[in-house]
């Protein structure tokens, strides 16, 4: 499938798309943002004011079939994704997905049937793949900087913080809705990158926890795991300490020295070895999802391959069902 004038329409302008990753659509070279929906019409119509998008609608069956759209970005919160996505893609539209990528790896397998059957690609906004920093880190691993890898070490840590005693708790704590907890609103992001580097992860021994029993989901999850490559892997995610715990570190250790960077902070990525100490600054961009955008664009103008597919989004999807498996207890790994 060739687009040479990517058109998009995204369904469910919120937050996200505010700066994240609704400029990028129509900043980005043979890109255009055609159309908007949100459930909440009036909304849907001050976005599409506000960023000067020419059509909004309030039922997303009426993006999908826009004749003019014909590529989906699907924005919603986890649990609508797989029905979005099917619908768009039956109507012969690429979609590009919010991460992560569906609520388990089981309803990513659907998604993947029907990319599949359809011949219409499926993209996830992993965008680490794309940004400098996080290139930089696989530069250093692939040229030998810190010799051969053995292991990798996550750990991230974060209070807990906002309302937690009325029922109106955000989606990203309603499983039902998200899939499990911040694991997958927030590790999802460094396990995918991991995936990226190393390889498809495997050999999952992990223990998920609700400690401060705040919300439902889990709030601690502890884990180890086998990367297809050989190189090691631990980390440990809690979601209730204090602000001094406050912590965001991926350790990669080689057997001639280490390199340390972060998922969220953009601080400099470090590099120690046999040279000495040696630090690597990035800054944020204006629009973190642009350089992954690019790679989309390209990719369905025939002239590229972007690095976050639908069938890498959803390895990284079975991985958090198996970390989360034994709090659940609801069958959602996928063989």
């Amino acid at each position: 499938m060739i687009i040479d004038e990517v058109k998009w329409g995204i369904i469910g302008c919120g937050t996200v798309t505010e700066v994240k990753s609704g400029p990028p659509l129509q900043l980005t070279e043979h890109s255009h943002l055609v159309a908007v929906m949100r459930r909440n019409a009036a909304l849907a119509e001050d976005y599409a004011k506000r960023h000067h998008v020419p059509r909004w609608y309030s039922d997303a069956d009426q993006l999908i079939n826009d004749p003019e759209v014909n590529a989906v970005y699907i924005a919603t919160p986890p649990d609508a994704h797989l029905e979005y996505a099917i619908k768009a893609m039956r109507a012969g539209k690429p979609v590009y997905v919010e991460k992560p990528m569906a609520r388990s790896h089981a309803e990513c397998l659907e998604m993947l049937k029907v990319s599949e059957e359809t011949g219409v690609p499926i993209f996830v906004a992993y965008y680490r793949r794309g940004l400098p920093g996080f290139l930089k880190v696989k530069e250093l691993v692939e040229s030998d900087a810190i010799g051969s890898v053995r292991m990798v070490n996550v750990r991230f840590y974060r209070p807990a913080k906002g309302d937690f005693q009325g029922t109106d708790l955000p989606w990203r704590l309603r499983p039902e809705i998200s899939g499990g907890g911040l694991l997958f609103d927030l590790a999802a992001h460094t396990l995918d990158y991991l995936d990226y580097v190393f390889g498809s992860i495997g050999n999952i021994k992990a223990n998920a926890l609700n400690q401060a029993g705040l919300y439902p989901a889990e709030d601690l999850v502890l884990a180890n795991w086998q990367h297809e490559s050989g190189v090691a892997g631990t980390g440990s995610w809690c979601f209730t300490t204090s602000d001094k715990n406050n912590l965001d570190e991926i350790e990669i250790i080689g057997d001639q020295g280490r390199i340390v960077f972060s998922t969220f902070e953009f601080t400099p990525v470090v590099l120690e070895n046999g040279d000495g100490r040696m630090e690597f600054p990035f800054e944020r961009p204006p629009h973190v999802q642009s350089n992954l955008m690019k790679k989309i664009v390209a990719s369905l103008r025939g002239e590229g391959e972007a690095p976050s597919t639908g069938q890498s989004a959803a390895r990284t999807n079975r991985v958090l069902d198996e970390m989360v498996e034994n709090y659940y207890h609801i069958g959602k790994k996928t063989k």
